[in-house]
């Protein structure tokens, strides 16, 4: 079909944000409930500078980055809900951060979960453990 008009796709935005801020919230109290006391949530940056206006959002770059920041922005406004602290990390540089952090013990912290749980622990998962790094 036709492309929305910037009025309908906002429309849609707000549901869909709407949806994920439900959803998260109850994921985030499960597993509260389920872990006992949180108290940090590590999320992925998003740009400061990102526009709000939909008209923008639609067009390059913005577009690439729109969902994925929502997302962060979403769990990042539920875990200051709660009263965790949020830390940001950039993904292109948490592993080298951790890294520094950790010094010779790097390699067997940030990749030996790898070695010895194999697949799927995948990239994604070392950045995940390398932000907590950062957090701690």
């Amino acid at each position: 079909g036709d492309p929305l008009d910037d009025d309908a796709l906002a429309a849609l935005v707000s549901r869909v944000r709407d949806s994920v801020m439900r959803t998260s919230a109850a994921a985030l109290d499960d597993l509260a409930a389920d872990v006992g006391p949180i108290d940090s949530l590590s999320v992925r940056a998003w740009p400061d500078d990102l526009p709000v206006d939909i008209a923008t959002l639609r067009r390059p770059p913005h577009e690439s980055r729109a969902d994925s920041a929502m997302y962060c922005q979403v769990l990042a406004a539920l875990a200051e809900g709660r009263g965790w602290t949020v830390h940001r990390f950039d993904a292109r540089t948490v592993e080298a951060q951790a890294a520094e952090r950790l010094g010779d013990r790097a390699d067997e912290v940030l990749r030996g979960p790898r070695k010895a749980l194999g697949p799927p622990w995948a990239k994604d998962h070392r950045l995940a453990l390398a932000a907590t790094v950062l957090a701690g």
